[in-house]
């Protein structure tokens, strides 16, 4: 938790933004396992922490910006919790730590809203990510569960993103907390991998790191030989000789600020000729796009650059053909590199996307592009500084995506089909690092983990 000013001050600044009318954020409640006393742990909805603070589950805060009011909504345990549990503190102290002096009792929203409402005040509400959030804002409100995130506040939605996308030197300082954990996470990697054990192990090595500090994992762990499948959450596989690895994996800070880093690692401990003609195309693409990087720039010129990198490189390797630009333009080289640049970082590890892709990447000036590949560009509007943002190209080969472009005869005018043939077992290479913009231009956050071959190589060779 930060300071309560800071919470304060969050809180008037949104005040500013939207006007009028009553602003409502729902925290999370506890997610059973599989009956309701055995739950996950808890993790509190990124917009209430950021407002409000508390990282304990049942509450809710209000905004009444006509009756300038802040509340928190939220019950004291009692004598039965507390034998569970132990003593926990009150909600007026809660409320005290964020600047809030106002608490009422959970049951008692739903009557304020009513009052609220019946007074003339407009409730402004997020859209909704879980289930049961859906529900209550439906009980809340009177609106139909299908129609709830219909309802929500574009106004409150695009206040919050502004607020949101501009990390302070506190909000850095967490993020490169939780790239420590990462830097610890790699540096395991690095060290036990080998042929012949299971990628499971090395994902509980790198999980249990992230366990003893206390914290999350930014989201579920990417650890794989079969690197060609983007989001691979499948760990059963045993590592190969001549394989390549790749782990995309993050952590939380103790204030819910994530880490997101990839890295791809031989697990022989070294290179093949192949393996490092194409892994030197993606590190050059990283490399040079992360040096364009700056205030005022369209972050799609910088997935450009990017696309046009890794299409020189695949042409220079007989795998496309053509001219370059051409072959971005048409889309081709997205057969092999079919996602965006990066995304937006803070809270959440693609940050504020439960508020709407399109608002959080994208405005008036910078509309989606409906061409394969482009279009899963996550952050494609000017960057600003305080933008926090992950830089993260790729180049795959997908049996499945081969093949059916080939039977379509797509684009051959720039794909060599029958090279790609020497590459359908190759997998696939990521690297990605997570970059602040500055005024003066960029800095990569968290210590350095290795990504040059060299580097790499003898890390692992000489882990002994």
């Amino acid at each position: 938790m930060f300071k309560k000013e800071k919470y304060i001050k969050r809180r008037n600044d949104l005040k500013s933004k939207v006007k009028n009318g009553i602003l409502l954020f729902l925290g999370n409640n506890e997610s059973p396992m599989n009956y309701p006393a055995n739950p996950y742990k808890f993790r509190q909805d990124s917009n209430f922490s950021y407002f409000f603070g508390i990282d304990r589950p049942e509450f809710a805060g209000l905004i009444d910006i006509d009756n300038d009011k802040d509340i928190i909504f939220g019950n004291d345990f009692e004598i039965d919790d507390i034998v569970w549990m132990g003593p926990q503190p009150k909600v007026k102290d809660l409320a005290e730590e964020v600047g809030v002096k106002n608490t009422k009792p959970y049951n008692e929203l739903c009557s304020y809203l009513k009052s609220s409402i019946n007074k003339g005040q407009k409730i402004h509400y997020l859209p909704q990510y879980r289930a049961d959030k859906i529900i209550e804002i439906s009980n809340l409100l009177g609106i139909s569960h299908d129609f709830v995130n219909d309802y929500s506040s574009i106004e409150l939605t695009k206040a919050v993103i502004s607020l949101r996308e501009i990390k302070d030197d506190d909000e850095i300082r967490e993020i490169e907390k939780a790239l420590d954990i990462s830097y610890l996470m790699y540096d395991y990697i690095l060290n036990n991998i080998r042929p012949g054990i299971y990628e499971r192990e090395l994902v509980g090595g790198i999980e249990g790191i992230v366990a003893k500090f206390d914290s999350l994992n930014s989201f579920p762990t990417i650890l794989s030989i079969n690197g060609q499948i983007l989001h691979n959450h499948y760990h059963g596989n045993k590592l190969e000789e001549g394989k390549l690895l790749i782990i995309d994996s993050g952590a939380e800070s103790l204030n819910h600020y994530a880490s997101d880093i990839t890295r791809t690692f031989p697990v022989s401990g070294k290179f093949t000729q192949k393996q490092k003609d194409v892994y030197q195309i993606v590190l050059k693409s990283q490399v040079e796009t992360i040096k364009e990087i700056k205030s005022g720039i369209k972050y799609k010129e910088i997935h450009l650059l990017a696309s046009k990198i890794i299409a020189e490189g695949l042409r220079d390797l007989g795998i496309l053909k053509g001219n370059v630009s051409d072959i971005v333009e048409n889309g081709a080289h997205a057969l092999f590199f079919p996602h965006g640049l990066g995304h937006m970082l803070g809270l959440d590890v693609h940050d504020m996307e439960g508020l709407g892709e399109n608002y959080v990447g994208y405005n008036d000036e910078e509309k989606r592009s409906s061409q394969f590949g482009i279009n899963f560009l996550r952050l494609a509007k000017s960057l600003k500084p305080g933008f926090v943002l992950t830089v993260e190209p790729g180049i795959y080969f997908i049996p499945q995506l081969v093949e059916m472009w080939k039977k379509e005869n797509k684009l051959k005018e720039f794909i060599n089909y029958e090279k790609i043939e020497e590459y359908l077992d190759f997998g696939g290479i990521r690297i990605e690092d997570d970059i602040l913009v500055t005024e003066s231009g960029y800095k990569v956050l968290g210590k350095p983990i290795p990504k040059n071959i060299e580097e790499i190589e003898n890390k692992i060779m000489n882990k002994h």
